[in-house]
């Protein structure tokens, strides 16, 4: 929604006592929002009775309310009274047990708006459980939570305060670099890619050993699970080849994480083995700059707006070019 949702019907007829139901400053009623996350838990709890395997459907009616309070986490005091309402943990005790991925889907978005704000980000990232249900949950097949899952990712590292905790849980847990380099090779929807490249261009920028570890990363067990093990450059390369005429945002963003791999001694001499990724890196940011960008005909604003990702594509040729005599010899460096 582009606008603020609708208050709650308890409150829309403007009742004289709704002030004292009325969230903070807002016209949003406590009394409706707190019945509607009791419905919640006992919508999940009575199809968890009634059957344990099959999947959940979400009424029409509850998917509009629910929503509605997914819109509504993005003011400041509705997201403060649901911490003081412990809405975190009912939403991971939903989300641990969801058998609907739209329910899924919402309870993140829901726990990605209550975290852009500071203080509530810090109370939701000290709760271990949570964070670690988060982090399994980029193992999911559903497109939207996991769009979800990496905004509310990309938010908690990027606040100062809680960075550091989540780095260490992302450290631990392996499967997070399995599971977004499978994300990166095989998905072909745009806002998804966009967001899980700002997600590893983050991790990148913040954690260089995590960087280092990614790209030397050995074969595992876990890589089985997600279909084998996946090269993270090349991952990165899939990414940027889908996003590169669907979103120029998002084709420089994984340009400048392959730009973090080659400042670092492991990344160039992964991108310099014969048999790595570095060739078909240089083949395609050379193919971008040469065929998308810098055009005879082009207007000088064209080449302004384009500056930012010339930066970028610039840079990874540059640290690329040191790397072509070990290709097989295949690359001519007078080519481009």
């Amino acid at each position: 929604m582009d606008r603020n949702p609708s208050p709650p019907p308890d409150t829309a007829n403007g009742e004289e006592d709704g002030g004292l139901d009325a969230i903070g400053d807002t016209v949003y009623s406590k009394n409706w929002l707190f019945s509607t996350l009791t419905r919640l838990i006992n919508m999940v709890t009575e199809h968890l009775e009634l059957d344990s395997e099959g999947q959940m459907q979400l009424p029409d009616e509850d998917e509009e309310d629910l929503c509605r309070v997914w819109d509504m986490a993005m003011d400041k005091d509705v997201a403060g009274l649901l911490q003081e309402f412990k809405t975190t943990d009912i939403l991971m005790g939903v989300i641990s047990k969801s058998c609907c991925p739209r329910l899924t889907e919402i309870c993140v978005g829901i726990l990605g708006n209550i975290a852009c704000f500071p203080d509530n980000c810090v109370t939701l990232s000290q709760n271990e459980d949570l964070g670690a249900v988060l982090l399994l949950l980029l193992g999911d097949t559903d497109p939207p939570t996991l769009l979800e899952t990496s905004r509310l990712l990309l938010t908690c590292v990027s606040q100062k305060d809680v960075c550091s905790l989540w780095l260490q849980r992302i450290r631990q847990q392996t499967s997070v670099r399995s599971n977004l380099c499978f994300i990166m090779s095989s998905s072909t929807n745009t806002d998804l890619l966009e967001k899980v490249g700002e997600l590893v261009e983050k991790l990148f920028d913040l954690d260089e050993e995590m960087m280092k570890s990614w790209i030397t990363a050995q074969p595992k067990q876990e890589d089985d699970e997600v279909g084998g093990h996946l090269d993270v450059a090349l991952c990165l390369l899939e990414a940027a080849k889908q996003l590169r005429s669907e979103s120029p945002n998002g084709l420089e963003v994984y340009l400048h994480a392959l730009q973090l791999l080659t400042t670092i001694d492991e990344g160039i001499q992964t991108f310099a083995a014969p048999d790595g990724p570095g060739k078909a890196v240089w083949d395609f940011v050379s193919d971008v700059v040469c065929g998308d960008f810098c055009q005879p005909n082009d207007l000088p604003v064209v080449l302004q707006e384009q500056t930012s990702i010339l930066v970028q594509a610039f840079a990874v040729l540059h640290a690329l070019y040191r790397c072509q005599d070990q290709w097989y010899g295949i690359i001519n460096k007078g080519k481009h």
